[in-house]
């Protein structure tokens, strides 16, 4: 399993089309073949840096997701909103302590 972490700072008053499009689309991103798990995280202290935090099964299906119509449309209308150059990782988990 692959987890994908995209920490994105969208001009403050671009918040609320960004939120936009992710309510449009975190359906389909979340029903995206290989896509198990996807969250949106708000930074507590700075209310215009969201994350997206999602698990794939493999890295060829983060790809797959990556090359498709439906990120193609997401990024193009996502990326004009920020205000700095996003940052995104992907990793593995070692181990989880319960």
């Amino acid at each position: 399993m692959l987890i994908r972490i995209v920490r994105m700072t969208f001009h403050e008053e671009k918040v609320e089309n960004f939120l936009a499009i992710f309510n449009a689309s975190k359906h389909k991103i979340r029903r995206f073949e290989g896509c198990q798990h996807l969250e949106l995280l708000q930074d507590k202290n700075f209310p215009n840096i969201f994350s997206t935090y999602s698990y794939w099964e493999s890295e060829n299906h983060l790809n797959t997701y990556r090359d498709s119509e439906l990120f193609k449309n997401v990024w193009t209308s996502t990326k004009v909103l920020f205000v700095e150059k996003p940052i995104a990782f992907s990793s593995e988990r070692v181990e989880l302590i319960n």
